[in-house]
């Protein structure tokens, strides 16, 4: 079965994020009302498993293997099924 993994990686609230503190000011710049600028990174891996618990399973190794930095960042994973063995 194919799986659909929706993988949500930001910086944990207490980090300085510079990247989006410059979309902030250069949103300022162009006039725009922006009081705070909040960025993340998203993952969409499919994954082929078993089932649905093997696939969550698989993400979370994901993240704790690569995906995040666990002294900085916080994550959010989904995995729906999207249905198909995925073999022709």
């Amino acid at each position: 079965m194919k799986f659909k993994a929706r993988i949500e990686v930001k910086l944990r609230k207490d980090e300085i994020d510079p990247e989006a503190e410059t979309v902030k000011k250069s949103l300022v710049d162009l006039n725009f009302a922006v009081s705070q600028v909040k960025m993340a990174k998203v993952f969409e891996i499919t994954i082929d498993s078993n089932s649905k618990k093997d696939a969550e399973s698989a993400a979370r190794m994901m993240c704790s293997r690569l995906l995040v930095n666990p002294t900085k960042d916080e994550y959010k994973a989904e995995v729906v099924e999207v249905g198909g063995s995925g073999k022709s």
